[in-house]
């Protein structure tokens, strides 16, 4: 498998990631983001043996975008303190079918810390046991017919959380079956896009900011996919 490497220094390796591959391997024994690019690392530097990479945050494997992945343990230990304190700004791309409330805001729900027994999280509007508060930022970038594309800025960063908010207030994801949407998409592929990273580079500070442009099969316009 050909990796899409978007930014390469001693530090950092951003990739994007196509929809329908593991972020991380699994008990499976399915091929994964992490090996792929440990392959390309041991390939292009003629490395023997293990090559260290950070894997310091995660798409879900239906979803497709950018991923950034640490080549040293100052920079994954500096990335994991600032995905979790939530000083990296995440950009998605999302089509859904209906049309939000309004065409920019913000969405506020109470979400399940784990998903059920199908994967699914729990979403509400008001809080329950185990909840915990979920924010997102959205706006309306064009609709076509039943669709509407949607970038979106999670504040919080939980389970599912795109995915749950959106159909929690009627608008699934286009293709995300288990959390409502009417039909899906080739390769099971969800709709959602991760489609900008910025933050503090690990070593000097310096602002940083990688994009990955939609991908062919990405479903918009929605016609004709």
């Amino acid at each position: 498998m050909n990796l899409q490497v978007i930014f390469e220094d001693n530090h950092l390796l951003i990739v994007h990631k196509p929809a329908g591959l593991l972020a991380q391997g699994d008990h499976s024994g399915t091929v994964s983001l992490n090996e792929v690019a440990k392959d390309y690392l041991r390939e292009k530097y003629d490395k023997p043996g293990n090559v260290y990479l950070g894997l310091v945050h995660r798409l879900d494997r239906n979803v497709s975008g950018v991923v950034v992945l640490a080549r040293t343990s100052k920079a994954a230990s500096r990335l994991s303190i600032a995905f979790r304190d939530k000083k990296v700004t995440k950009t998605y791309r999302a089509v859904v079918t209906g049309n939000p409330p309004q065409q920019a805001g913000d969405l506020k729900a109470w979400l399940g810390a784990k998903g059920d027994a199908r994967g699914v999280t729990r979403a509400e509007n008001k809080t329950f046991d185990g909840a915990r508060e979920s924010l997102l930022r959205y706006r309306v970038l064009a609709t076509q017919g039943d669709c509407s594309l949607l970038e979106i800025f999670p504040i919080t960063g939980r389970r599912h959380q795109i995915r749950a908010q959106l159909a929690l207030v009627g608008c699934p994801l286009l293709g995300d079956i288990k959390y409502g949407s009417a039909k899906g998409l080739p390769n099971h592929r969800i709709a959602l896009h991760a489609f900008k990273l910025e933050f503090n580079h690990p070593v000097g500070a310096e602002q940083v900011s990688y994009e990955a442009p939609l991908p062919p099969d990405f479903p918009w316009p929605p016609e004709g996919r």
